[in-house]
């Protein structure tokens, strides 16, 4: 059966595209590695966020708001198709500041951001907290915590789920799934996208790289930009506790099964995705700094996963002008954006307008001559 679309990659990122194809009638195909890949889906603390986004790049921020704005919609329609509860929630979140000097930065961050684009100072919502005036929304909160900012338009919910409903929702419309199908090349043949594998090649009229750090191979063969990297990240889970009504924080956050989540390690380690004690040490003693009533919780799971980062840290979208129908999907944001890779960055591939709706995020921005 012909295919409209072919698309690399299996995580979060991959199958919410294929997933926003197939429910606009496209024909699909996914193509995923085996277990043993290098995930970013793994290494995420299930965060629905725009705090934080968009530093330098205000146009970043402001799709981050929409996503989260369509957020609400998108997990309600994915449990309809599914029944799977995806767990989210959207009342606020926190991103802490351990000190002044984190504070007075975050907040001179924020004002920028607002200053250079007038939709965020109409829309963004933010407020810096102190350490008192957070307890409300983080009770027992540390005293050696300085505060954070607050805002109303982030939440979470459990990727694992969300990953999960994606799957489901995408088989049911249709959509072919091929999994253990590591992808060894791609090209254009005779007006047609073939991907080539151990099983044999694959073939589609139209072409989506979203391979996380498999790009830096596959996306060249194309046209397309390679320029990501693996960016470490650890996480240690605690045994579960009882549920405290509190906000989601980068920093940690209590699950719908009551362990806390732990995480927000940034480390150049190249493609080792291991598990180091000397950070497992580091991120325990935050979270006591933060929540001094974990100090006596259990450790029961760390683990180690490799982020895609792009040289600026910003999502990257493009179209490969050398071979027309073939498109570059990555960011290390896959949870956030997830409804708008479904809705309207889907729309774009499907309409063949990704360059002129989202020009600031072409590869081409890596490319500039001196």
């Amino acid at each position: 059966m012909r295919q409209d679309f072919l698309i690399v990659g299996g995580g979060v990122v991959g199958m919410a595209v294929a997933y926003g194809l197939a429910r606009a009638g496209q024909r699909v195909t996914v193509l995923d590695e085996r277990d043993d890949a290098l995930r970013a889906s793994r290494g995420n603390a299930g965060l629905t966020w725009v705090q934080g986004k968009g530093i330098g790049m205000p146009r970043y921020a402001e799709l981050s708001l929409d996503a989260v704005q369509a957020w609400p919609a998108f997990a309600e329609e994915l449990q309809a198709r599914t029944g799977v509860d995806l767990q989210y929630e959207r009342r606020g979140g926190v991103d802490l500041c351990l000190d002044a000097d984190e504070a007075e930065t975050r907040q001179a961050e924020y004002r920028t951001l607002q200053t250079v684009s007038p939709r965020l100072a109409r829309e963004f919502e933010w407020q810096y907290l102190h350490r008192d005036e957070l307890l409300e929304h983080l009770p027992g909160l540390g005293e050696r915590v300085h505060g954070g900012t607050w805002s109303p338009h982030d939440g979470h919910c459990n990727p694992l789920y969300l990953l999960r409903a994606l799957y489901a929702a995408s088989l049911d419309l249709g959509v072919t799934l091929h999994p253990a199908t590591p992808v060894q090349s791609v090209a254009r043949r005779a007006g047609r996208f073939v991907a080539t594998t151990p099983r044999g090649d694959i073939e589609a009229e139209r072409i989506v790289i979203a391979a996380g750090l498999g790009a830096q191979t596959l996306a060249p063969m194309l046209g397309l930009s390679g320029a990501v990297r693996p960016l470490r990240g650890q996480i240690i889970v605690t045994e579960r506790l009882p549920l405290i009504d509190q906000l989601p924080t980068p920093q940690i956050r209590q699950t719908a099964s009551g362990g806390y989540l732990i995480g927000d390690t940034h480390e150049d380690a190249g493609f080792d995705k291991g598990v180091t004690l000397n950070m497992v040490n580091a991120l325990a003693a935050k979270a006591v700094r933060i929540f001094p009533r974990l100090s006596q919780a259990r450790l029961v799971r760390a683990w180690g996963a490799l982020r895609v980062m792009t040289p600026d840290g910003n999502p990257l979208y493009e179209a490969s002008k050398a071979c027309p129908g073939a498109y570059n999907i990555n960011c290390h944001s896959g949870i956030t954006l997830a409804a708008f890779h479904a809705g309207d960055l889907a729309r774009a591939i499907l309409d063949d307008c990704l360059s002129q709706d989202f020009p600031q995020f072409s590869g081409e921005r890596f490319h500039v001559p001196a």
